[in-house]
């Protein structure tokens, strides 16, 4: 994978949005998901891994058990990829990454958290339709015929519906990046994308050392936060917006009047 550091405000934009000129279209429409984390150090490691001991052969069990108290009516439909996205937004540990395609929400993530000031952040942006052209045929076809770069749930729910299924890909070591489903608005402000790794104790970096020319990993230093946050903060990129309601406005205030440390 391609390691960037960068050195300014303005050296970040352009590292973000390099390549996104799509000369077919005649559009400027990047082709890249973006994860931002507070320390250059953090991999990109799911909840599940995160869980620690056997947490491969618990994690049928963590689902069907969230399937059982669940309401139902918090899926729309009865298939895996509902269920994992939802499980994933409310905090459940699964094999489920999540990205955006906003380089601004990255931003955010890479600099919400003021008590890891002290540590390089990371933007992480990997090249989804390069991704997608590693896929088993039965996937790669769906995109094909839907004429899309994408992969949706539903595309996903006629290809594999189940942990088994998916599990029978670990073997190829397939990464597949999707679209939730708009549980709620979070997921939309966030402009919310996500990962899954069909063999769930891979962590997905190791996936991109493998592969590579399909990702960049853009190092923040430590000394640029404070200017970026502020900045992303006149934009109106905070978590006010991005988790609406209470819980996100007052996670909002208490960053907005911390005194510089």
């Amino acid at each position: 994978m391609e390691i960037l550091e960068i050195g300014s405000w303005d050296e970040l934009q352009a590292e973000l949005f390099a390549d996104s000129w799509n000369e077919d279209l005649r559009r400027f429409r990047s082709r890249f998901a973006f994860r931002g984390l507070a320390d250059s150090d953090y991999r990109l490691e799911t909840t599940l891994i995160r869980l620690g001991g056997s947490y491969a052969e618990l994690e049928r069990h963590l689902l069907r058990n969230f399937k059982k108290y669940a309401h139902r009516s918090v899926v729309e439909k009865d298939s895996l990829w509902h269920w994992l996205s939802v499980a994933q937004h409310y905090g459940l540990p699964t094999r489920v990454l999540d990205w955006t395609y906003s380089p601004f929400i990255a931003m955010h993530f890479a600099t919400a958290n003021i008590e890891k000031f002290d540590k390089d952040g990371v933007i992480w942006a990997v090249n989804y339709v390069k991704a997608h052209e590693l896929l088993p045929t039965r996937l790669s076809n769906k995109l094909k015929m839907e004429g899309a770069n994408v992969l949706t749930i539903d595309l996903l729910s006629d290809a594999i519906n189940s942990l088994g299924e998916l599990d029978a890909l670990a073997s190829e070591k397939v990464a597949i990046f999707f679209e939730p489903p708009s549980i709620d608005d979070r997921i939309v402000n966030q402009y919310a994308f996500c990962s899954v790794m069909s063999d769930p104790t891979m962590v997905l970096d190791d996936w991109l050392e493998i592969h590579r020319g399909l990702s960049r990993k853009i190092i923040i230093p430590a000394a640029l936060k404070w200017e970026i946050r502020d900045k992303l903060d006149q934009a109106n990129v905070n978590e006010r917006v991005l988790f609406p309601g209470l819980d996100g406005l007052s996670r909002w205030l208490k960053r907005h009047y911390s005194p510089r440390l």
